[in-house]
């Protein structure tokens, strides 16, 4: 029997939050780095990207493990490991001397990171009263939703001062505070090992989202079959035992709803990479003031997450979520109009308002998403929400800059705009897609919210 009485959720919850707060930090930081990585190692867009993406490829590969992870090993054991993965990746990056090396740090730090997240999500999930869970949620979603709000300024401050690996090395403090955190709110707990670890399954899934991966970002016909015939041989070989619980897609509710939360993280990471890159290339300006120009739409979304979640467990998930998703479905569409007009200031605002929308709407989302399923399908529900979160991202980072050279190849003065505006409009359309869905789940999940806090 797990000893609850024994946790210290809220610090749990925030050392495994500020694991992946720093996670996202060097993310969102060393996308203000890009242009200067570019010149540095001599690649262009479409090559800088995976300092980004392979670092939520590695993620997506490893979050799948989480629920078998956490039905075969203690939260305390999974959070060390995490940990020294993440500290490797670290120690390496700050040190890194070619793209490779860069590449193997950023590596290790997703494989940390991809443990660290569901568990915190788990701990929150298990161990935190229903009528707390929203604030817990928010709290949780805040240690990782406030770091773009640093990420781009502490970036573009160290990147104009000591250079991008300094990057890595004010981080090495934080890393250190996480493990003495989660050492004293972790109790030791006996977990018997039942199940047998499926290679096969986890291999051809890594193989599939990989090669997914490249046909999106090489616009390739062969890696996309490819990525079909390992996918279909991971379905097979899941069947015969399960690593990913794939019958959480049977709640048709789940699905619409899992649904915004994917286009909400491709939201996010695609405008870390579009607009830090256009004001460097397109407007000329400097990795200060492209790190500056994230900054208060971050805050905003990241203040607004734990008041949304209050929100939530006084009134429920309904008006919140609608609150949001509308207010980001009117600035994405906005922003796709203004963008020709490359006026940074409207960017500015026009970002702020986005991010009203996503600090309303994204952890209650999360919340209502994974309250679908029932507890046997808890551990479930979180593993393939993450694991999609971070393809989403890694995916529409690659689309984003795919875009970007395509528009830099066909205008050399306004190709960043080009390139950029093209973006845009995709999310634009895909935020309308996330309303729809969502006004149609709206009856049902009123009903289910009204059952669980009855």
């Amino acid at each position: 029997m797990q000893k609850t009485k024994e946790w210290h959720v809220l610090v749990a919850v925030i050392a495994t939050g500020i694991m992946c707060f720093s996670g996202v930090l060097i993310e969102t930081s060393m996308n203000v780095t890009f242009p200067a990585l570019m010149e540095e190692f001599n690649v262009n867009a479409n090559g800088v990207q995976w300092v980004t993406t392979g670092y939520l490829l590695a993620i997506a590969i490893i979050v799948p493990l989480s629920a078998y992870f956490i039905r075969n090993f203690s939260s305390r054991t999974l959070f060390i490991v995490s940990n020294i993965l993440f500290f490797m990746g670290i120690i390496i990056d700050s040190f890194a001397g070619t793209l490779p090396i860069l590449l193997t740090g950023r590596v290790l730090q997703g494989l940390g990171t991809g443990i660290a997240l569901p568990l915190m999500f788990h701990i929150i999930l298990t161990k935190s009263p229903m009528e707390k869970r929203g604030v817990m949620m928010g709290i949780g979603t805040m240690t990782t939703s406030i770091a773009p709000a640093i990420g781009p300024t502490y970036g573009g401050i160290l990147m104009g001062t000591l250079g991008w690996r300094a990057i890595f090395w004010f981080l090495i403090p934080l890393a250190l505070v996480s493990f003495g955190l989660g050492l004293y709110a972790m109790p030791q707990e006996h977990v018997e090992r039942f199940e047998k670890f499926n290679l096969g399954a986890f291999v051809f899934l890594g193989v599939g989202l990989s090669s997914l991966l490249l046909a999106i970002e090489q616009l390739s016909i062969s890696w996309f079959i490819g990525s079909l015939i390992a996918l279909i041989v991971f379905y097979y070989l899941n069947k015969q035992r399960m690593l990913l619980n794939l019958n959480v897609f049977k709640n048709s509710v789940f699905d619409r709803l899992l649904y915004g939360v994917l286009i909400y993280q491709a939201m996010f990471l695609a405008l870390s990479f579009i607009l830090p890159s256009f004001i460097q290339i397109g407007l000329g300006k400097s990795s200060t003031v492209a790190g500056l120009f994230m900054f208060p739409g971050a805050v905003t979304g990241a203040i607004l997450g734990p008041i949304s979640g209050r929100i939530l467990d006084k009134i429920g998930p309904v008006k919140p979520i609608v609150f949001g998703l509308s207010t980001s479905t009117l600035a994405m569409t906005s922003l796709a109009i203004a963008f020709q007009w490359e006026q940074i200031w409207i960017f500015l605002g026009l970002h702020v308002l986005t991010m009203i929308g996503s600090g309303m709407a994204i952890n209650n989302l999360m919340t209502a998403t994974l309250s679908q399923l029932d507890e046997t399908l808890s551990a479930d529900g979180n593993s393939v929400m993450n694991t999609l979160q971070q393809f989403a991202g890694a995916a529409s980072t690659a689309i984003a800059a795919r875009l970007f050279a395509m528009g830099q190849a066909s205008d050399a003065v306004h190709g960043a705009m080009i390139g950029g505006r093209h973006g845009i409009i995709l999310l634009a359309v895909l935020f309308v897609i996330a309303l729809i869905l969502f006004i149609t789940t709206i009856k049902l999940l009123k009903q289910q919210w009204s059952r669980l806090t009855a």
